[in-house]
């Protein structure tokens, strides 16, 4: 279908929609499977901060799903970031976040689909639930067209249409709008994923069931979707002018040779509880020159031989608090480690699991402070400016970043704050201690290239 693979000018369209919920995860997972089956190279990438559903991307593709976002890393790296995840492919699909025009909140467009679509230079094509409606259709998607003449929406699949009937209203109806129907998707609880509080469940909890999942994705995307018309749609993006992201060039001054002697084992944690990072924090963690490992808190017993650093991402510890609790050997290797003085970055479920308690459960005890879970969902982009020296950053780095979670941490005496948050409301979050920085903040260091330069350097001096 696709013959240019250079990466300025791949192929490459956006998924969206006029809310959540319309059914941009199950069409956009599909395309990507559905495309990825006939032997095209994919790259799949998220409109967001969302962790999760680059998950099943990835499934779908086989490569890393990689987020665009233009509130934490800044308009300036959507191009090439994009670029760098797109090495190599024959087309990209980009699943976009909420609503077509839902950014930031009190931001206009910032880190809203529309506005990636346009930094790309990339045609739209909008998901529609037309459960419940019929010629009405035709207003809401001439709506979503005539918003931003800069937004090319390119074409429409219509989602959980009930019947043949239902079909050729939608069809009669969206005629005057000019949008061609590149897809009709009948209602299928098959691809339909579990959710739970903080969104789908991340599919290293599923196992076989996610793939049975994508692969009904895809199966009901390639039936009820004009590949070939979505394909063509693709094409027409033309290339971008600016070059890819490279996590080496990302470093300001070259890092120190990658000598055996010289690299620093960097333990990363993963497995099911902990599944939220970017695949860009593990690039520039080797261009700086480390060795990442990836180890799973859930299953050793022991942190990898040599370890460093440590990195702990989000991910669910609630939902594993009992094994993570039950591991103690682990758990007391980390406190020795700390002890040590090694440094340790750790964001959200990382906070958690290095606090003395969750919910009554024995963590690492690291931290003077206890979690527990809570009936608040505290959820919002934020502006951050460093408030203490740590082995991430040195006091007054501003950085942006994501909040998203449903627990609460009580903190004890000890520690200072990592971050002072500047919007949407001021307050200090966070710990650091000995070399520890802890926070609920999630956010892309492709933003700040110098924290994973910083972090391997204490690596070294620790």
């Amino acid at each position: 279908m696709v013959t240019s693979s250079a990466s300025s000018s791949v192929p490459r369209l956006v998924v969206a929609a006029p809310s959540s919920g319309s059914g941009k995860t199950t069409v956009a997972t599909g395309l990507m499977a559905a495309l990825a089956g006939r032997g095209l190279a994919v790259s799949p990438h998220k409109v967001g901060p969302d962790y999760i559903d680059p998950g099943y991307h990835a499934l779908a593709t086989g490569r890393v799903g990689r987020n665009l976002d233009a509130y934490l890393c800044g308009a300036e790296l959507v191009a090439p970031l994009f670029l760098h995840g797109a090495r190599g492919c024959d087309i990209a699909v980009v699943e976009g976040v909420m609503g077509l025009y839902d950014g930031a909140a009190g931001e206009g467009e910032l880190a809203s689909t529309a506005q990636v679509a346009k930094l790309l230079g990339a045609p739209v094509v909008l998901v529609v639930d037309a459960s419940s409606q019929s010629r009405s259709v035709a207003a809401l998607v001439h709506g979503f067209v005539s918003w931003d003449p800069e937004v090319r929406v390119g074409g429409v699949i219509l989602n959980k249409v009930g019947s043949d009937r239902h079909e050729a209203l939608l069809r009669e109806a969206l005629d005057s709008v000019g949008v061609p129907v590149l897809g009709v998707l009948r209602r299928a609880a098959q691809v339909e994923t579990p959710a739970r509080h903080l969104g789908l469940v991340p599919v290293a909890e599923r196992g076989s069931q996610a793939v049975e999942a994508v692969a009904a994705m895809a199966a009901q995307v390639a039936d009820g979707c004009d590949l070939e018309a979505l394909v063509g749609l693709a094409r027409g993006a033309g290339a971008l002018s600016c070059a890819a992201w490279d996590a080496g060039d990302a470093l300001v001054s070259p890092p120190p040779p990658r000598t055996p002697d010289g690299l620093k084992r960097v333990a990363v944690a993963g497995g099911a509880a902990f599944t939220f990072s970017y695949a860009e924090h593990t690039e520039l963690l080797t261009a700086a020159g480390a060795e990442v490992v990836t180890f799973d808190p859930l299953r050793d017993e022991e942190l990898p031989e040599g370890t460093a650093g440590l990195v702990v991402g989000g991910g669910f510890p609630e939902v594993y608090a009992s094994e993570l609790s039950a591991n103690e050997p682990l758990r007391k290797a980390v406190a020795e480690l700390v002890l040590g003085g090694a440094p340790v970055a750790a964001e959200c479920a990382g906070l958690l699991y290095l606090c003395r308690e969750l919910d009554g459960l024995p963590m690492c005890g690291v931290l003077d402070a206890s979690a527990r879970m809570s009936e608040r969902l505290t959820l919002g982009y934020r502006d951050a400016v460093a408030v203490s020296d740590s082995a991430l950053a040195v006091a007054g780095t501003r950085m942006r970043g994501h909040e998203f979670h449903r627990t609460v941490v009580e903190p004890g005496a000890g520690g200072a704050p990592a971050w002072g948050m500047r919007a949407p409301e001021r307050r200090v979050e966070g710990f650091v201690e000995r070399g520890v920085h802890a926070s609920y903040l999630h956010t892309h260091w492709a933003s700040e290239p110098g924290v994973a330069r910083r972090f391997v350097e204490r690596c070294r001096t620790s």
